[in-house]
């Protein structure tokens, strides 16, 4: 079978162990599944290329299907409406024996669970089981085993759990006739290769997919405590953030796939399944709201070890890492796949993570002053980078950089990189003396002066009538949005508000969703959708603005864009309303969370403190 996957983004719905994750189409196939975790090279990757592997369970002939997810988890059931029957398939990521709440994912046994049930009438099954490791590259050796199936090639070997016959040929296959109240459980085990996949009983495998709904279950009860509008999107979005945590560091990636293009057919096609610093302070302010703090926590303790790692040279500080720390991301293409409908090429690693981009030192900063009632506990090492990296932006802040759209074209100066070594400087004020640096406090507050007053006369520009992306520049950025949600200008501020009008005016397509910037030169062909994240962001600054009204509308709008089980993308086509970019994207619900948390503490009149504010007098 050869040819490009064309099926909507929005089809795929995500499972996870907290380990990894697997995409499943609206039709009952797994078309994304990298095991044992979420950076491993893709067992299923049909999502790329028609020949590079699946797993489709679903009832023979017509039907219509539609889809949930448990109640407070990530287990999927679809249901099959065939003109003879109703058929259930519940899909999960087994999370590990008995594993609760924080413990969730700790131990996952690298186990898919998959169960088809006939609920009414009678309904004829189909299974086609094509595994191809190394991202399509290995057609395994199927061997057919007592209870199942063992499949030898590449890294690992794969062990189906299956008690009907299998047709063996390039895929297995399997039919079953079900009657009303009759089920099949399969499951998938990984183990590293030469070693033998136990092949588990029916009763076994409903048991493991019983715990993990039980295990999901648990970790909401403890964790999602918000009671605001939009609730269920932001317990929802917390559990997704929960699904895309590696739990053996923390680690949050930003999304579990790779190369689903920001434009249709071109070349914006990037590896997510990473951790960038970036996220950091977003994230954890998603998590607070979200999920706990101890989530919270777990991520900034990964990110600060993971940069502190290089104290010596945080001049240079990578912008992004491994899921267990890992700095080398080196680019590389994969020819052999056509990519999501003829998007080329496919990439696996992040040519990115030699960028400089200056902005992750705010963005560390402001992670830590969220969680500044735990930082005695840090280390001494981590302390002294922590310090280092506010030096750094104090010193750095007026040099150029790739900017946070990473860019590939020649450095600029761009506003956002400068906001956010202001946030730097600005909290590593507040946090002096639990990083034992009261020494440092002159430097920081003339840095701190310094480029405000930079941003404010070459940030602004009068043509635009906005703050822009770049020193000099006319060109509108969504990115300037953050000025009043780090605690910069007061959304009210005459400026701030022009800025607000000018990126809803005229940033937004006709949807009312916020692109990144417009015609601006950044490397690469082609053209991209709108932005979810610019668009909570939006709606955020209204909210901080006192827009209460206007801030829900942009709110929904970007909500909306969720697929039937609330997943969101990176972007939406402008044109065609479909989602583009890896998916689900953890930076969408992130903004989700964060614009749904503005726009509660404004219409309850609370104080929502942005990022890392105080008075400037510090």
């Amino acid at each position: 079978m050869t040819g490009t996957s064309d099926r909507p983004i929005s089809d795929y719905a995500l499972l996870s162990d907290c380990q990894t994750a697997a995409l499943v189409s609206l039709d009952g196939s797994i078309d994304w599944l990298c095991f044992p975790h979420f950076d491993s090279r893709a067992v299923f990757a049909r999502l790329l290329g028609a020949q590079a592997g699946h797993w489709s369970l679903r009832p023979t002939g017509p039907y219509t299907a539609r889809r949930h997810y448990l109640q407070r988890s990530l287990v999927l059931c679809t249901q099959f409406h065939t003109p003879t029957a109703v058929v259930s398939v519940t899909d999960a990521l087994a999370t590990g024996w008995n594993e609760r709440g924080h413990h969730l994912g700790e131990h996952a046994p690298h186990l898919l669970l998959r169960r088809v049930q006939c609920t009414d009438g009678r309904a004829d099954i189909e299974m086609e089981f094509a595994p191809r490791p190394e991202y399509g590259l290995v057609r395994p050796l199927l061997l057919p085993v007592e209870g199942g199936l063992r499949c030898h090639g590449g890294p690992d070997t794969l062990g189906l759990c299956c008690p009907l016959p299998l047709q063996i040929d390039e895929m297995a296959r399997a039919h079953i006739r079900l009657e009303a109240g009759q089920s099949v459980a399969f499951a998938l085990r990984q183990v590293p290769a030469g070693s033998h996949p136990h092949l588990m009983p029916q009763e076994e495998i409903v048991a493991h997919l019983k715990d993990t709904v039980d295990g999901w279950h648990s970790w909401s009860r403890i964790h999602q405590s918000y009671q605001g509008p939009w609730e269920e999107l932001v317990h929802h979005s917390g559990r997704v953030l929960q699904g895309l945590t590696f739990q053996p560091t923390g680690a949050i990636v930003a999304a579990p796939t790779t190369s689903l293009p920001e434009c249709v057919g071109g070349v914006r096609n990037w590896d997510y399944r990473f951790a960038w610093v970036r996220d950091a302070s977003f994230t954890l302010d998603a998590l607070w709201v979200a999920a706990c703090p101890d989530e919270a926590e777990a991520f900034f303790r990964w990110m600060a070890q993971a940069g502190a790692s290089d104290t010596a040279h945080c001049e240079s500080m990578q912008i992004m890492f491994g899921i267990r720390g890992e700095r080398d991301l080196t680019e590389q293409e994969l020819p052999r796949l056509p990519g999501w409908r003829g998007s080329r090429p496919v990439r696996i690693g992040n040519g990115a993570w030699q960028q400089r981009q200056l902005d992750v030192y705010g963005e560390l900063l402001a992670a830590a002053h969220r969680l500044r009632g735990d930082l005695a506990a840090l280390d001494a090492p981590t302390k002294a980078f922590l310090a280092a990296c506010a030096d750094m932006a104090a010193t750095c802040w007026d040099q150029p950089d790739q900017g946070i759209w990473e860019v590939r074209s020649p450095p600029q100066h761009f506003v956002y990189s400068k906001l956010m070594c202001w946030v730097a400087v600005d909290c590593a004020l507040a946090l002096a003396d639990a990083l034992n640096a009261r020494a440092r406090i002159p430097v920081w507050v003339r840095a701190r002066d310094e480029i405000r007053a930079a941003i404010e006369e070459h940030g602004w520009s009068h043509k635009a009538g906005a703050y822009t992306q770049a020193f000099g520049s006319d060109v509108l950025d969504a990115s300037v949005l953050m000025m009043p949600i780090v605690g910069f200008l007061p959304a009210t501020a005459p400026r701030m508000r022009a800025t607000i009008d000018a990126v809803r005016d005229r940033l937004t397509s006709k949807d009312g969703l916020v692109y990144r910037y417009l015609s601006a030169e950044d490397g690469l062909p082609g053209e991209e959708g709108t932005f979810l994240l610019c668009t909570f962001w939006l709606a955020h600054a209204l909210a901080l603005a006192g827009e209460g009204q206007a801030a829900r509308q942009v709110f929904e709008r970007a909500a909306r864009c969720a697929n039937d089980v609330g997943l969101l993308a990176e972007e939406v086509d402008s044109a065609s309303g479909e989602l583009l970019g890896n998916f689900p994207q953890a930076f969408s619900h992130i903004g989700l969370v964060n614009a749904a948390w503005a726009i509660h503490q404004a219409e309850t009149g609370a104080a929502e403190l942005p990022l890392c504010h105080r008075p400037e007098s510090t």
